[in-house]
């Protein structure tokens, strides 16, 4: 049984593999001459692509995505987004299904991949991680994108959790990002995307339906830098709760 189950992820992961450059060429020449527009047109204008890509993508290959609570972004509004990671899936499932045009901050190194490495960037805000300035830099381009009433996405355990805790321990980046702008932060919980691909398993992946739910804001109107620590760790309770109360009935 074992073994079918490797044979039959892996031809999974190739067939999906397949689809994805397939339709990825196919929205690459929009997607490219979107990306030499300007903030904020370029975001508003790419989102609608990514999510139309996305949406013809994801169900295609058996991954359904739904969404709760997005009536929590109210008109004329902007939020620092933060959502757990555990697969490399919650990229295309992320930033499409967030309501409204996005930034993420993601690692330089993914842009130097041909062709993808072009759409990669036009959505991003590139960090090289080892690179003080460049970390700097992130800062002050994450607050011009909120300042522009743009949303941000980010992943504040900072990698893909591959530990055996529900949701990895948060780093501050995305909380002092919030603050500095006053912009509340929007806890958003993404379901089976570890199961999808799992960080244990090389080139296997199965299909399954993704749930992304969207939690109440959490307000940061009159913190400070010194109330970080304790934003922090309320945000990190909240998405720890709410996914340990909701992950067994939604897998």
């Amino acid at each position: 049984m074992k073994l079918i189950s490797n044979i039959l992820g892996r031809i999974y992961f190739i067939v999906g593999m397949l689809f994805f450059v397939a339709t990825m060429l196919i929205v690459f020449i929009p997607i490219w001459i979107i990306s030499n527009l300007q903030e904020p047109s370029k975001s508003k204008a790419l989102h609608p692509v990514f999510r139309a890509w996305m949406g013809f993508f994801m169900p295609i290959v058996g991954c359904r995505i739904v969404r709760k609570g997005t009536e929590h972004f109210k008109h004329g509004e902007n939020y620092v987004v933060i959502t757990n990671h555990n697969s490399l899936v919650d990229i295309p499932v992320s930033s499409p299904w967030i309501p409204g045009p996005n930034k993420t901050l993601a690692k330089v190194e993914m842009s130097k991949i041909p062709l993808f490495g072009v759409i990669y960037k036009a959505g991003s805000i590139l960090v090289n991680r080892k690179n003080e300035n460049s970390r700097r830099e992130s800062f002050t381009k994450m607050q011009e994108i909120l300042d522009l009433g743009i949303h941000l996405c980010l992943y504040p355990e900072g990698t893909r959790n591959k530990t055996d805790q529900p949701i990895q321990r948060f780093y501050d980046g995305a909380f002092i990002t919030a603050v500095k702008a006053q912009k509340d932060i929007i806890p958003g919980i993404i379901f089976n995307t570890g199961t999808i691909l799992p960080h244990d398993k090389k080139l296997w992946a199965r299909p399954k339906t993704i749930h992304f739910h969207f939690l109440e804001p959490i307000s940061t109107k009159g913190l400070t830098l010194e109330d970080i620590a304790a934003l922090k760790e309320k945000a990190h309770k909240v998405m720890e709760d709410y996914y340990v109360t909701h992950k067994q009935s939604l897998s």
